[in-house]
């Protein structure tokens, strides 16, 4: 079960790095490339970007270092929470249907995640 935990971790820790940096350091090529951010701020596009960075990191660093390793559930329930606001916000309302299974399969990872590493710390 650790390995399987640690393998859906680095996926999407991969995933939210690549992700969150650009939408943090390159705003302007984000929203080229991304529908939902053209109508939002920059900031709004960096702020997301930063959650998806800190959430990465909260998802590695923690168990790694052994430095309070009970926050690596809580960076995918942060996940989990990006994840539900950007199907149930954006792309739902705006029928983006072919983005949804990417953000379904990322829930899904980051739920797995949640669920393996809280039950291995209570």
């Amino acid at each position: 079960m650790n390995i399987m935990l640690w393998i859906a971790q680095g996926l999407l820790a991969a995933l939210y790095l690549m992700a969150g940096s650009m939408k943090t350091f390159q705003t302007a090529k984000a929203k080229e490339q991304l529908p939902w951010a053209k109508n939002r701020s920059d900031g709004f596009v960096r702020f997301v970007g930063t959650s998806e960075l800190l959430g990465a990191l909260g998802l590695i660093l923690p168990l790694v270092t052994g430095i309070l390793p009970w926050l690596t559930p809580l960076a995918a329930a942060g996940l989990v929470l990006i994840q539900l606001l950007a199907i149930i916000t954006e792309h739902l309302p705006k029928k983006e249907y072919k983005v949804l299974p990417m953000n379904v399969v990322l829930l899904a990872l980051a739920v797995f995640v949640v669920i393996g590493r809280w039950t291995l710390f209570s």
